[in-house]
């Protein structure tokens, strides 16, 4: 795939690479400790967080119901066989994220929020940040030591007022948007969906949009927004709407998205004591079949889950998806993996058919365990995850996980040694970690 995704660490792969087993070089090479004369990089770039905060901490003093709160996460991750079948891969992602919210004055509030990631890897060059995103418009991010074993990013993820005006409520700035009601991949969250795979998602990236809702009746709404790109070609417009008739929610989206034409709709209720979700979402294509353009006249993602809890507190959750931006050959999954579609992150499969399964089952108040099955119904292959949640201490969360992949393995050709892709996931190593979540 374009990117490697576990959990929103989104780590970007070279670009004549579309899948975590091709392209990236992980072995480990020997070195002393990763954080070994480090130490003045660390100091550095805390010292910038505390210089940017500290105007900020004494700004705050200054206005009403001001809230500071924000986490601190250490993602660590070893993948076998990666990138190639001799090599393994070790990663670890810690992320600091401060979060100042609060009332500017009467009827308009503030959000504002710094993240910091220090990244180390085994071997340099091969995994770094993810690209800018296509959703926003000013570059609030600075990178320090791209491309080596240690490397920093400290960002802007939020910088917004809001507030509520003649029925509408309004958010001007980088904020989070969110769309859609399935819970395992929805097709109308298209605006920054997080990955079908994604381990946390507490945070949803920050786009820069402008953006209006207004609520009538018991579930009603009707809204607006424009989302700002890094070029004229990359802003959406769109428009949303929402209603509840008989106990069932309808949702529809539909404007311009990045240059193309686009409508989606969506519906959610229950039968019984089965929650049901149907949505899809249909797309006019552009740039067709030209380098990072999308491949197809038109295309259309869509998707049907249904969900049961029951006595015992097990969950169970399945979901169909049609996944239009995908080919059913996987000699083309490379194509695939270079369009528009997967390197704006409106999709992160390359096949057609998908089956997805979501469990969780609470064994004790502080324990949970969860499942995930992502299954590619046309070459067989498949993602298992299962995923231990442990609640260590108030605001404190251990998860421990471990991914299994299965599907027939790549070839060569004997003259040039070319790769052959026969699925999607078989040619991925396994791979495991842990995620240590502290909130403040």
């Amino acid at each position: 795939m374009k990117r490697f995704t576990a959990g929103n660490f989104a780590l970007p792969i070279p670009k004549d690479a579309f899948h975590p087993s091709l392209g990236l070089d992980c072995r480990h090479s020997g070195d002393r400790h990763p954080f070994h004369g480090q130490c003045k990089s660390i100091l550095l770039i805390f010292i910038v967080m505390v210089i940017v905060f500290i105007p900020v901490l004494s700004v705050a003093n200054a206005l009403n119901d001001v809230s500071i709160h924000g986490s601190l996460k250490s993602f660590n991750l070893y993948i076998e066989n990666f990138p190639h079948p001799d090599q393994d891969g070790v990663l670890t992602s810690d992320r600091l994220r401060l979060d100042l919210t609060g009332q500017l004055t009467p009827g308009f509030d503030f959000e504002f929020s710094l993240d910091q990631q220090l990244l180390w890897v085994n071997r340099t060059g091969v995994v770094g940040f993810a690209d800018d995103s296509v959703n926003r418009h000013f570059d609030l991010q600075k990178n320090w030591h791209e491309g080596e074993r240690f490397s920093g990013q400290l960002q802007v993820d939020r910088l917004n007022i809001h507030g509520e005006s003649g029925g509408f409520n309004w958010f001007f700035g980088r904020q989070a948007i969110g769309f859609g009601r399935i819970s395992l991949f929805s097709p109308l969250d298209i605006i920054a969906p997080f990955p079908p795979d994604a381990i946390d998602v507490d945070v949803r990236p920050g786009v820069d949009a402008i953006r209006a809702t207004r609520y009538f009746g018991m579930a009603g709404q009707l809204g607006g927004m424009a989302v700002f790109g890094a070029e004229k070609k990359d802003n959406s417009y769109l428009l949303t709407l929402g209603e509840n008739f008989r106990s069932v929610d309808f949702l529809a989206i539909g404007g311009r998205f990045r240059g193309r034409s686009m409508v989606g709709i969506g519906l959610a209720g229950e039968l019984g004591k089965v929650g049901l979700k149907a949505e899809i979402s249909w797309y006019q294509g552009i740039d067709i079949n030209r380098p990072q353009g999308d491949l197809y006249d038109d295309f259309g993602i869509a998707a049907v889950e249904g969900w049961y809890r029951f006595d015992n507190r097990l969950v169970l959750l399945g979901e169909y998806l049609f996944n239009g931006v995908g080919s059913d050959n996987p000699s083309k999954y490379p194509l695939v993996a270079r369009s528009a579609p997967i390197t704006e992150g409106l999709s992160f499969l390359l096949a057609r058919h998908y089956l997805l399964l979501g469990s969780s089952y609470q064994f004790h108040p502080l324990v949970t365990a969860n499942g995930l099955l992502i299954y590619n119904i046309e070459d067989h292959s498949s993602l298992i995850r299962p995923q231990l949640v442990v609640s260590l201490a108030d605001n404190l969360q251990l998860d421990l996980f471990w991914v299994i992949t299965t599907g027939r393995k790549e070839q060569l050709y004997p003259l040039p040694q070319l790769p052959v892709i026969r699925s999607e996931f078989g040619s991925a190593g396994d791979s495991g970690g842990l995620l240590l979540r502290w909130y403040f």
